[in-house]
């Protein structure tokens, strides 16, 4: 008996299709390395944390006290964020707790920063892309798109398509949300080009289909597109409403929803076309013209049938919630913004009333009236990311209090007199490339609210106007492509298996790189165009 006949042809369906949806780390099966690996970072941060708190309140240090204080429990959460030595956003909860304990400032004055509006826009944002994912709308939508002509005929438009979808749904529905009901869609693309690749003889009779590099490429264009759709609007990312937020503080210039998409549109569209040549050419796909993906497509929308009540409800609740967001900036097109009607429409549409608006549609909408049943339950709106929604609100009080106590100014005019940066070139250079580092190893949202109150006095010691290097620092926080824990939906796609870590981090440096450059040459040209920071 030869090896050849003892290998066993691979079930293509079992290795790929037996969890379609997202593992944790604790559902798959870790090596004994990858064990102590995981241990031994949670174990670090649990000493270290503390102990960096403390060493840091001994040190003699001309700061302020409060600013002093701030600085030592900030550190110990950036630990604790960075190790995951607890669930990241109890570091953020434990770190406001700690604060108020220390006498920082007082407890109502912390927590009344967590009342903010962006924190009731992510929280209506979450319930209507929770009605989306349940009722299929945003699935049915994908199925859409990829049943345009010629986008099924190759694995170069297949990939394109993917991010396309990937990136419109994620500007207005949660990144994570949107490429964990995309995974399955993926996964049963990629079974069909595997099956394709096994009947033509291309690959071994035992092959990995979860080694394929067109997978890794679908995979990563899932993650890293949704990373560069959350750009596309203001609600597109917990740091985009962060540092929105600390830019109009900061600057007193408002930048509405449709100003924002001026800015970020020509953005996004050249930083997906570097997405798409980056991956590509670094996970080039094992044949370019592939048979039967059209066919799976036409299945599964003959399958869905007819929109249901409950997705016309649901379209008609997004519907809403979008045309309210942009109303202000259509009326701004005509009337302009100094108009005393474009002020009254701006000030009582609200983002975050908007958002929470649109979500309760979905309680009043019915799907059967006689049995008084409605589009949603209060549980589907139970297990949204409250999560997420913690660690934004953490993410803000910190924002807050480094500006309150003058510690950012602080650290900002160090910073400035060190690096001696002078010129918006310079700190805008600084603001992305460190906004990037931090966001490779804490959340997007911790990211945001770290650094652009860094960068704002920086900017502003150095007399320039903040705008640019805090807008730079706020798209940048959205990157972090190189690691798992960079983002959520690096940790969704690294956890269907298909992406190897080492692939990550050579794609994910790539991109890192090429965004740098996108966001320090484009966003300049763009604010000047949409006539911001003057």
């Amino acid at each position: 008996m030869t090896a050849e006949s003892e290998r066993v042809r691979t079930d293509v369906d079992k290795a790929l299709l037996g969890h379609a949806t997202y593992r944790s780390l604790g559902e798959q099966r870790l090596s004994p390395a990858e064990e102590r690996f995981e241990k031994g970072r949670r174990t670090i941060g649990l000493v270290l944390a503390p102990a960096i708190t403390i060493l840091f309140l001994l040190l003699p240090l001309p700061l302020e006290p409060a600013q002093k204080t701030l600085a030592a429990v900030l550190l110990g959460v950036v630990v604790l964020w960075v190790t995951e030595a607890v669930p990241i956003p109890i570091g953020g909860l434990l770190g406001v707790a700690v604060i108020v304990f220390l006498q920082v400032e007082p407890a109502d004055d912390v927590l009344a920063r967590f009342g903010s509006s962006t924190v009731f826009t992510f929280i209506g944002a979450f319930i209507l892309a929770q009605a989306m994912l349940k009722h299929g709308v945003a699935r049915r939508f994908a199925f859409f798109i990829l049943a345009l002509p010629r986008v099924g005929r190759s694995t170069t438009g297949l990939i394109i398509a993917f991010g396309l979808i990937t990136a419109l749904l994620s500007a207005f529905v949660s990144n994570t949300a949107t490429v964990a009901m995309l995974l399955p869609t993926a996964l049963g693309i990629l079974a069909v080009i595997a099956k394709l690749l096994q009947e033509r003889g291309l690959v071994e009779i035992d092959f990995d289909p979860l080694r394929l590099r067109v997978g890794a490429a679908i995979m990563l264009m899932l993650a890293y597109g949704a990373s560069v759709g959350g750009l596309l609007t203001p609600v597109g990312s917990p740091p985009n409403l962060i540092g929105r937020g600390l830019i109009e503080e900061a600057t007193g210039q408002r930048i509405s929803f449709a100003a924002w998409m001026g800015m970020a549109i020509p953005i996004c569209a050249l930083m997906f076309v570097a997405l798409a040549a980056v991956l590509l050419l670094l996970n080039k796909p094992e044949l370019k013209r592939i048979e039967g993906v059209e066919e799976y497509v036409a299945q599964q929308r003959a399958e869905m049938g007819s929109l249901s009540r409950a997705e016309k409800n649901t379209l008609v609740a997004f519907g809403v919630t979008v045309f309210l967001w942009i109303f202000p900036g259509i009326v701004a097109l005509f009337a302009g913004t100094d108009s005393d009607f474009y002020g009254a429409v701006s000030d009582r549409l609200d983002e975050g009333m908007v958002a929470v608006f649109g979500a309760s549609l979905l309680y009043l909408l019915p799907v059967d009236w006689p049995s008084r049943e409605f589009t949603l339950r209060w549980r589907d709106a139970a297990e949204i990311d409250w999560g997420t929604i913690v660690l934004f609100g953490t993410g803000i009080i910190f924002g807050g209090l480094l500006s309150s106590t003058g510690l950012a100014e602080t650290i900002g005019n160090g910073v400035s007199n060190a690096l001696g940066l002078t010129s918006v070139v310079a700190i805008t250079v600084f603001a992305a490339l460190l906004a990037i580092l931090v966001s490779e190893t804490t959340s997007n949202t911790a990211s945001a609210a770290v650094v652009v109150p860094i960068v704002i006095p920086v900017a502003v010691a150095a007399g320039v106007n903040p705008f640019v290097p805090a807008l730079a620092a706020t798209f940048a926080a959205s990157f972090g492509f190189m690691l798992p824990v960079s983002t959520p939906q690096n940790a969704v796609v690294y956890g269907s298996g298909a992406v190897p870590i080492t692939t990550m981090i050579r794609s994910g440096f790539s991109f890192d790189v090429l965004g740098a450059i996108l966001i320090i040459i484009l966003l300049p040209l763009m604010v000047a165009v949409m006539g911001f920071g003057a």
